[in-house]
Parts: C-alpha cells; sequence; structure tokens
C-alpha cells in the first residue's frame, strides 16, 4: 500500500505542474484575441499579427514523438484512475486470502482404528521379539515375544509371550503367557494354555493352567481342564470338563453376600 500511495502523490504533483502551463497557454491566446479585435485594421498590424499568428503556431508544434502538455496531463489523470483501481483489489486480496486460508483441523496419531490387513506367520518360521499390528494376525509358526494386535488373533502355532487382540481363537496350540481380548477367547481342543486370561466372553474346551477372569459368561466344554479360579458373570460347566479352583459369579447382577444381608435385616 506505501508503493501505490508514494506513486499516487507523485503523479499528482506531476498533473499539478502541467495543468498551470497549459492554464497560462489558453489565457495567452485568449488575450490575443483580444488585442486582435481592439486593435485598428491595417497592413503594417496584419503583417505583424500574421508574423505574431506564425510565431504562436511555431511555438506551440511538438516535435515529432513527444506529448504536448495536454496530452501528458490526460496521461497522467489516467494512470492516477488505473491505480485507484489496483489499490481496491490490492486491498480485497487479504480478505480472499482469509476465506481460502482456514485452520487445519489438528491430526492425532494417538488413537489406533483396525485395519483390514491380516499378517500371517507361516509354518517353520520363527520370530523373536514384540509385534504390533492394526489388522488381525494368522500364527502358525513359533513367535518368542509379546504380541499387541488391533484385530483378530488366530493360534494353531506357538507363543512365548503375552498376547493382546479384539478377538483371540487358538486350534491345537500352545501359549505360554497372558491372554487379554476386548472381546471374546476361544480355547479349541488340545491347545494348551499356561497363563490368565482376560475378556469379556470365554469357550474353554482346551486346557488351561491360570486363573479366568471373564465379565460376561464362561463355558466350560466337556473336554476342558482349568486349574486356577474363575471370575464370571455366569458359568456354564458341561459333564465332563474338570475343575481345580474356587468359581465366583463375582459379576452377576445379583450379590449374594447383599442379598443374605438384606434378608436378614427384615427378619
Amino acid at each position: 500500500m506505501g508503493f501505490f500511495s508514494d506513486l499516487k502523490e507523485d503523479l499528482s504533483q506531476a498533473v499539478n505542474e502541467v495543468a498551470p502551463e497549459e492554464t497560462v497557454r489558453e489565457q495567452e491566446a485568449k488575450e490575443m484575441e483580444t488585442a486582435q479585435s481592439v486593435l485598428p485594421e491595417n497592413k503594417d498590424f496584419q503583417a505583424d499579427e500574421t508574423d505574431l499568428g506564425s510565431q504562436i503556431a511555431v511555438e506551440e508544434e511538438v516535435p515529432e514523438g513527444k506529448m504536448n502538455n495536454h496530452d501528458m496531463a490526460d496521461t497522467l489523470e489516467s494512470l492516477l484512475e488505473q491505480i485507484d483501481i489496483q489499490e481496491q483489489d490490492t486491498a480485497s486480496e487479504p480478505e480472499a486470502v482469509q476465506e481460502i486460508k482456514k485452520p487445519a483441523p489438528e491430526v492425532s496419531f494417538a488413537g489406533r482404528s483396525v485395519s483390514d490387513e491380516v499378517a500371517v506367520v507361516t509354518a517353520g518360521m520363527k520370530i523373536t521379539g514384540d509385534l504390533v499390528s492394526d489388522g488381525s494376525m494368522n500364527v502358525i509358526g513359533t513367535i518368542e515375544g509379546n504380541i499387541d494386535i488391533m484385530g483378530k488373533l488366530n493360534v494353531t502355532g506357538s507363543i512365548v509371550g503375552n498376547s493382546k487382540a479384539t478377538e483371540i481363537y487358538a486350534e491345537n496350540a500352545n501359549i505360554s503367557g497372558e491372554v487379554r481380548s476386548d472381546g471374546s477367547v476361544k480355547i479349541g481342543q488340545s491347545s494348551v494354555i499356561i497363563g490368565n486370561i482376560f475378556a469379556n466372553s470365554a469357550v474353554i474346551a482346551g486346557a488351561v493352567k491360570g486363573d479366568i477372569d471373564v465379565h460376561g459368561p464362561v463355558v466350560l466344554d466337556t473336554s476342558a481342564i482349568v486349574m486356577g479360579n474363575i471370575k464370571s458373570r455366569s458359568v456354564q460347566i458341561n459333564n465332563g470338563a474338570v475343575i481345580e479352583g474356587m468359581c465366583s459369579q463375582c459379576y452377576a447382577d445379583v450379590n449374594p453376600t447383599s442379598f443374605f444381608e438384606d434378608l436378614k435385616k427384615k427378619n
């Protein structure tokens, strides 16, 4: 904006300098016409008048390729008009920029979402180290390390370490470590789990040596062998299942201790 202001001041000054000269010339021409109408008509004066007219014409001639004062004033005024238009366009640019530029939304990478990808640890493959994935995983080989995935974990191989997933299914598997799921855990027949199990629901048909802590229902199939305490909302024990430990339905809607205390108070 400072550039345009300085340019306008310079052009305005130039117009003011050119305009007075043009006015003076117009005034001189008017005075000449008045003098011609007053002076007597004679040949000598007419001769002088002709010479004077030619002199004025010569003075008013503009060299080729140059502008007279009148044209220069018009040009300067035209430039001033263009500068005013340019200033208006420049003044409106910040508003347009503000409309286009909007604050970018903040992006956070702290949250994780489940992916459709499925990683496979094939038979004969052995991985040593922790594994983290946003997708699912099929473990057919051997993993020595902790597993933390957002999807489903299917184990038919061997895991030495803690396992965490949305759902965990083990069939003919050997797992030595804690098993934790945000959903369900299914331990198929011929699977051996040495470690505690945490989930929202569980179906046990294999062998588990460890405590089972489930906020929902627990189903023990006929082939289930459990050596540890069971905490759940409900327990279904099929004929043939073997349990060595305490079974508590501490997550049930009815608390037996409170029930009998309330009954004792009524009596």
